[in-house]
């Protein structure tokens, strides 16, 4: 294989005309030039310069490695460009996951920061509902994922940043008659018919660990495959339900919504990271994005 260094020593004495040029050009002595010209001219096989005068000219073979070591002079210096430009955070590309519910009210003001910040950056964006985005982020098909975790949960090279809590909430029809109470315990809602609003998971853990604290197991009569069904359902009279504030944004005028305590049940968000990836200056501004965006 041709040495590329040696191919641009060769361009330094073709561009200067002489070898000593290119050694004043390069910093090298001349025998060190001659000595770079003469081995690739023995990894080329044939005679790269001829003599004329003084000087030297090159020949058929020495104007097509000269014109090569060009190309690759610029290749390497777009290249050097491209490098400063994503280390700094002016371009790169994340391949980003989440949930459905994290949409609107995260994802939506991040990405909007992000590219105004780093307009070069591209963000390879995508659901994974009903799924948990996590494994995207294990099997390293993403770069991070907004998932639900307990407090201190921990995976083996993913980093967990919490960006916020997401208490839920109680679903009530309209007319109920736990609606008088402006917040309800949790075991009050122990002898009604439940809505189900949520797939088995960390979301749904969230929910049966409230319960049980609170000494009962729900008895779910439906299941609504979002929460907009959910509270379609509820509004509808078949039972209450529980939805965290993130899956209330648009509410049913048929039913009303209630604080819980006692306990209230919360899942954490978090922002699921690939370890391997941290660092990335435009990781890092949209890891900061979301963290503005999950704080308001």
């Amino acid at each position: 294989m041709l040495d590329v260094r040696r191919m641009q020593v060769l361009r330094a004495v073709v561009t200067s005309g002489s070898v000593t040029a290119a050694a004043a050009n390069l910093g090298y002595t001349p025998s060190a030039v001659s000595q770079q010209v003469a081995a690739l001219e023995k990894q080329a096989g044939i005679a790269l310069l001829e003599r004329v005068g003084r000087g030297v000219r090159p020949t058929a073979a020495g104007r097509l490695l000269t014109e090569h070591a060009a190309a690759i002079g610029r290749q390497v210096a777009a290249a050097e460009t491209a490098l400063a430009d994503l280390r700094d955070g002016r371009t790169g590309r994340l391949t980003v996951r989440y949930f459905a519910t994290a949409g609107a009210t995260v994802m939506a003001p991040a990405l909007a920061r992000l590219r105004e910040e780093h307009p070069g950056v591209r963000v390879d964006l995508a659901t994974t509902d009903p799924a948990d985005p996590l494994p995207e982020v294990t099997r390293g098909h993403a770069d991070l994922a907004i998932v639900v975790r307990p407090h201190g949960g921990s995976h083996e090279g993913v980093r967990f940043v919490h960006l916020r809590d997401d208490p839920y909430r109680a679903v009530l029809p309209k007319g109920h008659r736990l609606a008088a109470k402006r917040v309800l315990d949790l075991a009050d809602l122990a002898a009604e018919p439940w809505v189900g609003g949520e797939r088995p998971g960390p979301c749904l853990d969230a929910v049966i660990d409230g319960c049980a604290a609170a000494g009962f197991s729900p008895n779910v009569v439906v299941e609504g495959d979002d929460y907009a069904t959910a509270q379609g359902f509820v509004a509808a009279g078949l039972g209450i339900s529980l939805i965290p504030e993130l899956g209330l944004t648009r509410r049913h005028p048929s039913v009303t919504v209630r604080r819980i305590r006692r306990p209230e049940p919360v899942r954490a968000i978090h922002a699921a990271v690939r370890e391997t990836s941290l660092g990335q200056p435009a990781l890092e501004a949209f890891l900061a994005a979301l963290r503005s965006a999950a704080a308001r």
